[in-house]
């Protein structure tokens, strides 16, 4: 079972695991909140079956990672993914973003630039923005997110049960997500530290990547879908789509949050076609 360990602080350094598949120009899969690397599995044999080499790893805090009381901010968070690449010794790299993931992703480019990497894609992602605010209104109100915060740490899977639904517009899609799907995003959700749950979420509810957005230098595929009902479209994919200069931009039609599993086959086609390119 592999793990790299960052030692960035000495004090409590943080073992991260990944999974390593197939050969050729890595692929590296970063997961959103709350889940873990495990929320990839419709990706990984599509992408190996490409030609490549898929990572996926668990953030710390989820998964079997380890679990720090401190260190959920997107710099810390993304000196995990910098210790993978380069203990992997890995270069032309393309990171792929999920939703919180996409943070890890634009963070990337701000601390160590362009270094190893080729490519870059955030699906669902949070970038540039969740919050409302007076210069961007179409994000998440400061009570919807203050609600998130208070359930987080009164009744933190009570909330999750209701958060997947949510993260598939359940409704509209329960003939693509099963119950038995959604009850193991819960268990996996529900086995994630409950600091690193929280801090985390503080981390994407409050992180502003606006002025980021140009550090990211290197040819990006963004996909979001138009019924996002965790993070609004104009807030997310459309913002990012003007901000990244180098983009390739696909809105998918009645698409939720967890489009990874409502449109997997056409998700894949378009992400194997961008990382062929």
């Amino acid at each position: 079972m592999p793990f790299i360990t960052n030692k960035r602080n000495a004090k409590e350094p943080v073992d991260i695991h990944y999974k390593d598949y197939g050969s050729g120009k890595p692929v590296i899969l970063i997961h959103g909140w709350p889940l873990s690397h495990r929320a990839w599995e419709g990706q990984v044999s599509a992408i190996v079956e490409a030609g490549f080499r898929c990572i996926a790893y668990d953030r710390r805090g989820f998964g079997i990672s380890s679990a720090p009381w401190g260190g959920y901010d997107y710099s810390s968070l993304t000196s995990d993914l910098r210790e993978l690449i380069t203990q992997l010794d890995l270069n032309d790299v393309t990171i792929v973003g999920f939703s919180m993931g996409g943070g890890e992703v634009v963070r990337y480019f701000t601390d160590y630039g362009d270094d190893r990497i080729s490519k870059a894609a955030l699906i669902s992602s949070i970038i540039p923005i969740v919050a409302k605010k007076s210069d961007n209104p179409e994000g998440v109100p400061e009570e919807a997110l203050n609600d998130i915060m208070s359930a987080l740490k009164n009744d933190r899977v009570g909330f999750l049960e209701g958060f997947h639904k949510n993260f598939y517009n359940y409704e509209d899609n329960n003939e693509k997500v099963s119950k038995q799907a959604l009850h193991y995003d819960w268990s996996i959700a529900s086995y994630a530290s409950p600091r690193a749950t929280i801090k985390s979420a503080e981390a994407w509810a409050t992180t502003d990547f606006r002025d980021e957005m140009t550090n990211v230098n290197v040819p990006t595929l963004i996909v979001h879908g138009d019924t996002d009902q965790i993070v609004p479209i104009d807030t997310a994919g459309k913002q990012a789509s003007e901000g990244i200069p180098d983009n390739e931009y696909h809105v998918f039609d009645d698409g939720p949050h967890g489009l990874n599993l409502t449109h997997r086959d056409k998700l894949n086609e378009i992400l194997i076609s961008f990382l062929k390119k």
